[in-house]
């Protein structure tokens, strides 16, 4: 039997950390920017963790992350 390809896009989207959760960039930083405040604006380039009920998925897109 073949081996699973990984899917792509979640590849880069998303990485494993070392606890096993998986990293994501956050949503909300590509356009209309001007009313948002600078505040918010710094705090969306951090890293998000993504939630729980959701890695199961990225996790099977990503077998060998």
């Amino acid at each position: 039997m073949p081996k699973m390809k990984s899917h792509s896009g979640a590849g880069k989207r998303f990485k494993r950390t070392g606890n096993g959760n998986f990293k994501c960039n956050q949503s909300h930083r590509r356009h209309i920017l001007t009313k948002k405040s600078t505040k918010r604006k710094r705090q969306l380039r951090k890293a998000a963790t993504l939630h729980a009920s959701d890695a199961p998925m990225v996790a099977r897109l990503l077998p060998y992350s």
